[in-house]
């Protein structure tokens, strides 16, 4: 990101305030940051750890898909960076009671954004939509191979009861998996999970649509920054860079964690990290 002083930088998945802290620390007197979370108890989070930085930040409880009119409702310019941590973050996974783990007995809900009871769910998914689109959810964004065996125990569960927890979808997909599948490094449970999770907020869409938002409303000289967590976003990204004439990439390879990092924080293993400069 390299942040200068009085510099304005947009953290689009503000998340706990992690990255945005450090940029604060670094863009002052007069450098602010606007702040974007879907998830409205993500937003009230940071308002309790803003503290001295507090007119310097600009918090907004929206998706990032929507970008260039969060900026312009704010009149957030110029902008110098743009950071997109993709994903959920820790406190989805240990504190939301929304179904985002497979390690606790959860609701199967996944939503990021939970303003309006009528949006899709985790559950609505996996109790409602026919074999087939849902063969095809865990395939596109999960890249499960066992996809098809998954689906069929699933229909055969839902038939006798609503499947509406997520240990009681863990152990669906336990009885699917063939046995060896169920010891592997990562949890037989990750790849069923992670799709639905995709499905449910249109991450992979929301992408796509917020990448050419950010090289428009960048600065010449600003600089994109993405850190994306499976292959999938990466691809978006990578492409995307790729093919945009008016970004310089800054690095021919993402830059992953290192060994140190993964001991002390092992969601970090998966991490890509991939950084641009708007060409002048």
């Amino acid at each position: 990101m390299s942040p200068k002083p009085n510099e304005n930088f947009i953290d689009a998945t503000i998340g706990e305030m992690g990255h945005a802290l450090e940029i604060l620390r670094r863009n002052g007197p007069n450098g602010k940051i606007l702040g974007i979370d879907w998830d409205l108890k993500q937003i009230k989070n940071c308002e309790s750890k803003i503290g001295n930085f507090q007119n310097r930040v600009i918090l907004v409880n929206d998706s990032y898909a929507n970008l260039k009119n969060i900026i312009e409702k704010h009149s957030f310019k110029p902008v110098n960076g743009i950071l997109f941590d993709l994903g959920m973050s820790s406190w989805h996974l240990e504190k939301s009671g929304r179904g985002f783990t497979f390690l606790k007995d959860e609701p199967l809900d996944m939503r990021y954004n939970t303003k309006f009871s009528n949006e899709l769910t985790a559950e609505k998914i996996v109790n409602e939509y026919p074999e087939e689109r849902l063969e095809e959810i865990l395939k596109e964004y999960g890249e499960e191979k066992f996809a098809k065996r998954i689906v069929r125990e699933i229909a055969k569960e839902r038939k006798i009861k609503a499947i509406k927890s997520t240990l009681q979808l863990v152990e669906i997909i336990k009885r699917a998996v063939p046995a060896r599948y169920r010891f592997s490094k990562i949890h037989f449970a990750t790849r069923t999970f992670q799709a639905l999770r995709i499905k449910v907020n249109e991450e992979l869409e929301n992408l796509s649509k917020v990448l050419p938002q950010a090289v428009d409303v960048l600065m010449p000289g600003g600089r994109l920054v993405v850190i994306s967590f499976h292959s999938l976003e990466d691809r978006i990204v990578k492409n995307f860079f790729k093919k945009n004439s008016k970004l310089k990439t800054l690095f021919k390879k993402p830059i992953v964690a290192s060994e140190e990092e993964i001991k002390e924080n092992s969601r970090s293993r998966s991490s890509k990290l991939r950084a641009a400069i708007k060409i002048k």
